[in-house]
């Protein structure tokens, strides 16, 4: 919804320009690009949220893992026994592979919710302070409009008109700063 709403914007904006020259003279558009993707991923806060989603992942995958080894334990048990166990052992060492089973498949799906929570929570906080950052420097630098750099918006932008590297170095000023107080 939002990609359709700048879209409409910029073409808006483009449609005023070339239709009237004489009023495109007399309006000054300042526009600039934003790359959050990069800007998420090279800020230190966003490595650090990265780092942390890792630690995160891992503790995860090392439970996974766990059940996993279980499962196949139970199941290379059941394969060297099988020719030896009663049909009732069998069975019950059959039925306690699939309740393993599913419960590694829970364990899996459950992970993966909680991880892209995590992931989330920690990502949104960055977004929400690097989005502070591009509005004041919007403010300061007296920008018309800044773009999300992504091909459903942005086709093609000179590089000049990307301000990503300065909302990184300014967004890590601003939490050396907070981390100061």
């Amino acid at each position: 919804m939002k990609n359709i709403v700048l879209k409409n914007v910029l073409l808006l904006s483009l449609f005023v320009l070339t239709v009237s020259p004489a009023f495109a003279a007399d309006v000054l558009m300042k526009i600039g690009i934003v790359d959050l993707k990069k800007a998420v991923t090279e800020s230190e806060q966003g490595k650090k949220a990265k780092a942390e989603l890792e630690t995160f992942v891992k503790g995860k995958q090392g439970a996974i893992e766990e059940k996993g080894k279980n499962i196949e334990k139970l199941k290379s048990d059941l394969d060297k026994q099988g020719d030896i166990l009663s049909a009732e052992a069998k069975r019950n060492k059959q039925d306690e592979l699939e309740r393993l089973a599913h419960e590694y498949q829970r364990a899996v799906a459950d992970s993966q919710g909680e991880v892209g929570k995590k992931e989330n929570e920690l990502i949104q906080g960055v977004i929400i302070g690097l989005k502070d950052i591009i509005k004041a420097i919007t403010e300061e630098d007296k920008y018309t409009l800044i773009l999300e750099n992504n091909e459903a918006v942005v086709v093609f932008a000179d590089k000049g008109l990307d301000i990503t590297d300065r909302v990184i170095k300014r967004y890590n000023e601003s939490q050396k700063k907070n981390v100061k107080k």
